[in-house]
Order: C-alpha cells, then sequence, then structure tokens
C-alpha cells in the first residue's frame, strides 16, 4: 500500500489534563496514534508515525489492512 492518504483517521482536541494539542488515530491500526500543538501538525505526525506502523508489519512479513476494513472516516 503506497498511498497512506487513503487510509481514514480520527482527529480529537486534547484537554489541558492530556497535554493539549490534538491526537490522531487510524481506526485500521489500533497502535498507531500520534499527537501535535495543531491539527495540521498532528495530520503529519500522524502520517510519520502510520508509515513507519506500515514498515514494521512489512518487516515482519505481515500486511497493512485495506483502507477503511476498521470504519472511520476522514477528518
Amino acid at each position: 500500500m503506497n498511498d497512506l492518504t487513503r487510509y481514514p483517521f480520527e482527529i480529537r482536541p486534547l484537554s489541558q489534563e492530556e497535554g493539549g494539542g490534538y491526537l490522531i488515530s487510524f481506526p485500521d491500526f489500533s497502535e498507531c496514534i500520534s499527537d501535535g500543538e495543531s491539527i495540521g501538525e498532528a495530520i503529519a505526525n500522524g502520517f510519520d508515525a502510520l508509515s513507519e506502523t506500515v514498515a514494521a508489519l512489512t518487516d515482519m512479513g505481515l500486511s497493512a489492512p485495506k483502507p477503511g476494513s476498521a470504519g472511520g472516516m476522514n477528518a
């Protein structure tokens, strides 16, 4: 899977108790989350994390799930 932008993601604001900023998660990859001070930074960091997650799966001989296989929608 070369086009990681096809994977749906969810973004939510983090409370001050959680450190503020925004959290991004990918429903197709429960282990892949990231954050950022702004929505744009969270998206950039999230896709960096997603790239690393897919690379790790590939290194282990596993395939990545198909985009949207777990539900969710692009924010």
